[in-house]
């Protein structure tokens, strides 16, 4: 135990067996010889499953703007983003290499320990339940990650660095000399072997990751900021502006996530004009719920930075414009959040106004003491323009940039996007195009 009383992670080695007491004081052992029968079984399922592409049809689906990534936590998805953002042209490469291989091979069989990274029936040292991790590499995962530009990794494989051979388990007390991410990695391989971390999910954000960070994605995005640059400099009316933004939403795939996006980035510049009455809160997950997360909707603008007192809110609502159930759910969000004084609704097209959605509309107004607003886009739009007091002909252009940056990720502090961006940014990249012919 240290000063505080808490125990700490103790690694026993001995002549034939390595004793792992984590945190938490459960014991692992793993037993050094040859490998059993049940090891070779595992990794017969294991190399079939690789042979069969299972590695290159998590890639491809992580190519999809639409993937949906559960079953993690924020604090789960911020490591794995620090693990890939520690790749540098120097560092970090051989880690995240082998991380992919780790969430493979426990998202492919769940009882194999990703500790164990020796096995064999005749090399000097092996585990009993150990896989050869360098093999799979080589045969199965670097070259996959080469041919997917997601890894800039020598043909032999990252298994080949010398300080992940050493013949230890991996843990927190893997005492090995690594360049890169080091802690993060170790919390992930801990979180996985202990069942705390999804291991199919993690491997697929980090995959949406590294999708959003390759020297592909980097260069589309470049040609993507030049291509904006090059409309914007023809100081297009805001109608031109508005028309592109349109278009961007209505011909992206999953046009309801373009929609938040683009909502978010008109806050965005309002933000960066010192003009809104609160904390512009971070766009939002996709796979974020708002209830579960204490959200009333997709845009929010809170009394204090990084709290949940949220004064102002607003829901985009792509393709659906009868919002009676919205209503509803507004009408319980609302009970939880009583310091709201704006709530509503943005649809693609003009919503419904029914007598019966305007009265329901006026009685939560009168129970919350709440304004509520049922709007589309472009009325929405030039309300904002007209509360804050803004130029059309400025705010248009600064728009189409903010939604040009969060998309290609260069604005990650307040639009963290996890989901993978290229076909977006192709997307935004064609439609601006279009005014250029």
């Amino acid at each position: 135990m240290d000063k505080e009383g808490k125990y700490q992670p103790v690694l026993h080695i001995y002549f034939d067996k390595s004793i792992l007491v984590n945190e938490d004081g459960v014991e692992s052992r793993y037993e050094e010889g040859r490998t059993s029968e049940e090891a070779k079984k595992r990794l017969a399922i294991i190399k079939a499953a690789l042979a069969n592409g299972f590695l290159e049809k998590i890639i491809l689906e992580c190519q999809d703007p639409g993937i949906k990534i559960e079953n993690l936590t924020k604090g789960q998805v911020d490591i794995i983003e620090s693990l890939v953002n520690s790749v540098t042209s120097e560092v970090g490469r051989a880690l995240v290499g082998l991380t992919i291989l780790q969430l493979t091979v426990k998202s492919i069989h769940p009882d194999q320990s990703v500790r164990l990274h020796k096995g064999s029936t005749g090399a000097d040292f092996s585990w009993k339940e150990g896989i050869p991790m360098r093999v799979l590499d080589k045969n199965h995962i670097t070259p996959v990650l080469r041919k997917y530009n997601l890894l800039r990794l020598n043909a032999d494989g990252f298994m080949m660095t010398r300080s992940l051979a050493e013949n230890y388990p991996y843990s927190k007390l893997y005492k090995a000399a690594i360049r890169g991410a080091r802690q993060e990695w170790l919390e992930i391989t801990d979180a996985v072997e202990t069942g705390k971390l999804d291991a199919e999910n993690a491997l697929k954000q980090l995959i949406v990751f590294l999708n959003n960070k390759s020297e592909v994605f980097l260069e589309l995005t470049k040609e993507t900021i030049n291509t904006l640059n090059n409309f914007l400099q023809k100081e297009p009316a805001f109608d031109e502006c508005y028309a592109a933004i349109v278009r961007f939403i209505e011909s992206s795939t999953y046009s309801a996530r373009m929609f938040e996006v683009a909502m978010h980035a008109l806050f965005q510049v309002l933000d960066d004009e010192k003009c809104l009455s609160g904390f512009l809160k971070p766009l939002s997950q996709m796979r974020s719920a708002n209830k579960k997360h204490g959200n009333i909707g997709d845009i929010e603008l809170t009394l204090t930075q990084g709290n949940k007192d949220i004064l102002e809110s607003w829901d985009a609502k792509y393709g659906k414009t009868y919002l009676r159930d919205e209503l509803e759910e507004l009408n319980d969000k609302l009970k939880m959040h009583p310091e709201t004084l704006v709530a509503g609704f943005v649809t693609d097209q003009k919503p419904n106004l029914k007598p019966e959605i305007t009265k329901r509309t006026e009685e939560l107004e009168l129970i919350h003491e709440t304004q509520i607003h049922l709007m589309d886009l472009r009325e929405w739009v030039e309300y904002q323009i007209d509360k804050y007091q803004q130029n059309p002909a400025e705010i248009g252009p600064k728009w189409l940039t903010a939604i040009g940056e969060s998309i290609c990720q260069l604005r990650r502090e307040i639009a963290p996007i996890d989901e993978p961006t290229a076909e977006w940014v192709e997307s935004f990249k064609v439609c601006l195009k279009q005014d250029n012919i």
